[in-house]
């Protein structure tokens, strides 16, 4: 098949991918751009594994032809963190525990930081409702929950990111996920 050159905006930046036609997102942001943190979970929109943010909207890119998302802002998980340093929800998540596997977690991420955006003090049911659309087979959810409550209140304090130390790349250790040798951190860091 014929490939087109296309532009995509992603984390801020621009790259030109030469693509055909019917590649999905997903698969450009893996293959093509090296941002493995979106992951194939599912291949039929369940679970939300693959979730990015397509101009601030949670979008699963399993879904979405790549050359559809020409012009609009793509940000990935490996676009949360902020100058070197983890964002509120990235820091809680290691802190708390809200991973197990790691997995499912830049999903349930890029849908807390759009919740987030919409509501800054969501209350648990709002919050149980947004992460309804992504699944976890390893937890329980309770972390998660716990994850996200410290994200917001550390929010309200004013420390919307936190500098990477010892005890927080530890606790992300946890975030850590990988599949036929891929290891790659959930904040994007190398």
């Amino acid at each position: 098949m014929k490939k087109e050159l296309i532009e995509l905006r992603v984390n801020g930046r621009s790259q030109e991918v030469a693509i055909e036609p019917s590649k999905l997102l997903l698969d450009v942001l893996r293959e093509d751009l090296d941002l493995t943190g979106s992951k194939r979970g599912c291949d039929d929109s369940s679970c939300g594994a693959c979730t990015v943010l397509i101009d601030r909207v949670p979008m699963l890119s399993c879904t979405l032809l790549a050359a559809s998302c020409e012009g609009q802002e793509i940000t990935t998980v490996e676009g949360v963190s902020e100058h070197g340093s983890l964002a509120a929800i990235q820091k809680a998540y290691g802190d708390w525990g809200g991973a197990q596997c790691g997995y499912c977690t830049p999903g349930f991420m890029m849908t807390v930081k759009y919740l987030l955006s919409i509501n800054p003090e969501p209350t648990e049911q709002e919050i149980r409702i947004a992460l309804s659309s992504n699944l976890c087979r390893c937890t329980g959810y309770s972390q998660m929950y716990q994850a996200i409550k410290a994200a917001i209140e550390a929010e309200q304090k004013g420390m919307t990111s936190t500098k990477y130390n010892s005890r927080s790349l530890v606790a992300l250790g946890s975030l850590i996920s990988g599949s036929a040798g891929e290891r790659q951190s959930v904040t994007g860091a190398a």
